[in-house]
């Protein structure tokens, strides 16, 4: 089966789209409303410019401006893990919301003692749901930061003795060396960016090395019974369906679902969703997702 659909994060107790338009976003993470601009908003605004003033900050000019309320840090929760938000420079986060559904479908095909691989693995929110669920993970970034703010996640969460690895690598170098050493994976996460360096440097262009780094991972690095391989991703002017396509051979060989579609943020005041991304993702007929 393969169908195309809608992922929707809705309001949640610590986080909230309140409102967007005019290119710009107003979200709401834990008691702290931020303003951040976001290219994809071609729409009116639905609050009043004095609301969107009441804010706690905003990202402007390369720069957050913060009122002298707002922590340099604090906690909330998503999806039963606590992540550590802290406002970044290119205006992220450390969280991205519309990544939920991935999280609770994650829960529903992830089974006790699964060998998991994370690429671009970030602040680790996907690692922990699968550790949660019981998964020996290995989570892969090449952003030295980005590895410590996961492992503060894990901490927070209670998932710091999980059997979770944190590497620090360039994902495609590390991927050929896991398959010089014959490992062997039940699931892959991958949700590359556009353009990037790993931590000697290494170049990643999505249009240039996506392919290779699909190839290595669907033919040579999973598991012989497989059971996930989920990709998502934010390149502007690539479609859902690119990804869809990538693991299509995989469901022609295995069977199994293969869903595809966007990820959505809905605003909590209205029906409006705000597109934040694409995925692809693939089950075994045996898994059970969910979300």
């Amino acid at each position: 089966m393969i169908q195309s659909t809608i992922l929707t994060t809705k309001k949640d107790s610590d986080y909230e789209l309140l409102d967007s338009g005019e290119g710009q976003k107003l979200e709401r993470f834990g008691n702290v409303i931020l303003s951040r601009p976001d290219p994809q908003v071609l729409w009116h605004k639905e609050l009043s410019k004095e609301e969107w003033q009441k804010s706690d900050g905003y990202f402007d000019n390369g720069e957050w401006k913060l009122n002298k309320n707002v922590p340099s840090d604090w906690q909330i929760e998503m999806s039963g893990l606590k992540f550590l938000i802290k406002p970044t420079a290119f205006k992220h986060t450390g969280i991205f919301p519309e990544q939920l559904s991935n999280w609770e479908w994650l829960k529903g095909v992830v089974k006790e003692g699964t060998e998991v691989l994370n690429l671009f693995g970030y602040t680790g929110g996907a690692s922990l749901i699968c550790a949660k669920a019981g998964a020996k993970v290995v989570h892969v970034d090449s952003s030295k930061s980005a590895i410590t703010w996961a492992k503060e996640n894990a901490k927070l969460s209670g998932l710091a003795d999980k059997p979770i690895r944190w590497i620090l690598d360039d994902a495609q170098a590390f991927v050929e060396r896991e398959i010089k050493r014959g490992r062997k994976y039940d699931g892959i996460i991958m949700d590359p960016p556009s353009f990037g360096h790993g931590p000697n440097n290494e170049l990643w262009k999505i249009e240039e090395h996506f392919l290779n780094l699909m190839d290595n991972c669907l033919k040579k690095l999973l598991s012989d019974k497989p059971i996930f391989f989920l990709v998502s991703g934010y390149s502007a002017g690539y479609s859902a369906i690119a990804y869809k396509n990538s693991l299509f051979p995989l469901q022609e060989k295995l069977g199994g679902s293969v869903e595809y579609g966007e990820l959505t943020i809905q605003e909590s005041r209205s029906e409006r969703l705000l597109p934040c991304g694409i995925f692809a993702r693939w089950s075994t007929p045996e898994a059970r997702p969910m979300g």
